[in-house]
């Protein structure tokens, strides 16, 4: 695996875009709030079905809310 490749997301953009807050959206997708924030600081990588469940809630495909980039702290030179 390469430990160079981050997963990210878009998920408090997409919230902001439908005006919710991560306790609304927490609700809708039966986690806590502070599970909605780890995400999406970057602190917790959320299970395939929790993604799939959040791109429902919020009425996008997942590889709209999540992506992966190449850490560039850590690429080589």
């Amino acid at each position: 695996m390469n430990d160079n490749i981050k997963l990210k997301n878009r998920l408090k953009v997409s919230r902001a875009e439908i005006n919710i807050s991560q306790e609304q959206l927490a609700k809708l997708a039966g986690v806590s709030r502070p599970t909605i924030g780890s995400i999406e600081t970057g602190q917790y990588c959320p299970t395939t079905k929790l993604s799939l469940i959040l791109s429902k809630c919020l009425q996008k495909k997942v590889e709209d809310l999540f992506y992966l980039k190449e850490d560039d702290n850590n690429k080589k030179q």
